[in-house]
């Protein structure tokens, strides 16, 4: 009995010494365990994992769009990673449209300019960080104008090249077609003049809009014109078909002054008078415009036609001749010219149809000295102001008037 006794009694100790051990084995593991088990944070809750990173991702804008204008570049941006290359191509031509690429690579932009009623393809293809690689693929195409106006120059830049133009020279856009959205297309004209002068636009109607100076230009200026009218919408469906930049020089100022009580015409180089000859200026029926005229043309033998302004055969005003050392002052019909047969009259009395007659040495000398751009200006000749829409009539109005015709005023 002692010995089962003792046999039992051995038995419960080593059941309460494995007990022990497995109690000391708990709360060694809960030592170990953070007390905020929840947030996966600690370093025995093997169950939780760290969040994934972000997949890269490609961007293309404008995205699947129509109607675009071709002055909108295209921008392709990748998002979690960089881009690995960029095609825009144009689907009809196959032609490639160039861009550059951010230093980070994030980002590109096309420097191509596009064109109309064209469908442009987009391949883009980025990177993560990891290497992992997504492609994108997009369409863009643009607006297609009914119609595409050209800005074409008054007067021509290369007529003037090698001569230059006159202080009274006023830089005219005429348009093929209308312009609606005159504000619109004038916030794209530009004259820039060195040294800088104050000058401001005038639409003389919807095609044909003018620049000129406060005063007269001054002699030896530079003038960059610009119209950047590519992608500006005309209204009606049209649309500016290119840009355009032209330079002009103004060339020594060469003013002459034509009095009608006189019957006399000074010349005026550089603000110094350095010749006075005798003029016939329109007689009562047709009396020579007032005002500040501006030489638009220069022949040496010009057939002179009343007709080209609605005065034609059978009324008693017509003319129909050869005149020499001829230059237009207007549209309808002023010049200054040689007539021999005013030479009587010349310093006396106006005979001629609405044009400055001279004998032929004064005439030679004129057309000789003054070009396209100088001015004549005509006091007391008994006629109207020069109106501001023949031709050059803008010195007509006044500054503060003049201002007036632009659309942004």
């Amino acid at each position: 009995m002692v010995f089962r006794k003792s046999v039992l009694f051995s038995r419960r100790g080593r059941f309460g010494a494995f007990a022990g051990l497995l109690l000391v084995g708990v709360l060694a593991l809960s030592a170990c365990t953070s007390g905020n088990s929840g947030n996966g944070s600690g370093t025995g809750n093997s169950g939780q994992t760290s969040p994934a990173a972000p997949a890269v991702a490609v961007s293309i804008e404008p995205a699947n769009a129509t109607d675009v204008n071709p002055t909108t570049p295209i921008v392709v941006k990748a998002a979690n990673g960089t881009l690995t290359d960029v095609t825009v191509s144009n689907s009809d031509k196959g032609s490639k449209v160039g861009g550059t690429l951010s230093a980070d690579k994030t980002t590109w932009t096309s420097k191509d300019v596009l064109g109309y009623g064209a469908t442009y393809t987009v391949l883009a293809h980025a990177a993560d960080s990891s290497g992992k690689t997504v492609e994108q693929q997009g369409k863009v195409t643009t607006v297609k104008p009914s119609k595409q106006a050209n800005a074409n120059l008054i007067p021509a830049p290369s007529s003037v090249a090698q001569t230059g133009v006159g202080v009274g020279q006023p830089i005219v856009f005429q348009f093929s077609y209308a312009v609606k959205n005159k504000a619109d297309v004038e916030k794209q004209l530009s004259v820039q003049s060195n040294p800088p002068q104050q000058g401001s636009w005038y639409w003389v109607d919807d095609k044909n809009v003018h620049y000129r100076p406060k005063e007269y230009w001054q002699p030896g200026t530079t003038l960059t014109v610009s119209a950047k009218i590519y992608g500006v919408d005309f209204g009606n469906g049209v649309y500016g078909a290119e840009d355009r930049t032209e330079t002009y020089h103004v060339h020594d100022s060469w003013i002459a002054k034509a009095d009608g009580n006189t019957e006399q015409m000074q010349i005026f180089h550089n603000g110094q008078m350095v010749k006075s000859m005798p003029i016939s200026m329109g007689k009562d029926a047709t009396p020579t415009h007032l005002g500040a005229h501006v030489i638009s043309f220069k022949a040496q033998t010009y057939t002179m036609d009343s007709c080209t302004y609605g005065v034609c055969q059978g009324d008693p005003n017509w003319y129909r001749s050869d005149e020499k050392w001829s230059e237009r002052i207007s549209n309808d019909g002023e010049f200054v010219h040689e007539n021999p047969n005013s030479v009587g009259a010349q310093g006396s009395s106006n005979v001629s149809h609405g044009c400055i007659n001279l004998n032929a040495d004064n005439a030679q000398w004129f057309f000789n000295n003054l070009g396209l751009g100088d001015v004549v200006e005509v006091t007391n000749s008994g006629g109207k102001q020069l109106p501001v829409w023949d031709l050059y009539g803008d010195w007509a109005l006044s500054w503060d008037q003049w201002q007036q015709g632009s659309a942004l005023k």
